[in-house]
């Protein structure tokens, strides 16, 4: 199955209480937290609520 590698790369302080909340269920807590996912539908819609602050890598 394909994986992904979201990195938070800008801080949560301005965001609004939803973005943070996704975050945090990611577990991604400081800049440069990195998680490894399997690619499904439920990772796409949290990474596209916190897409603006997020790195997303194809890991293979």
């Amino acid at each position: 199955m394909e994986t992904v590698k979201v990195t938070l790369v800008k801080s949560t302080i301005g965001a609004k209480p939803n973005q943070k909340a996704t975050a945090k269920s990611l577990g991604l807590d400081k800049i440069g937290d990195s998680i490894v996912h399997a690619d499904d539908a439920v990772l796409a819609g949290k990474v596209k609520v916190i897409s603006h602050l997020v790195k997303v890598e194809k890991q293979g």
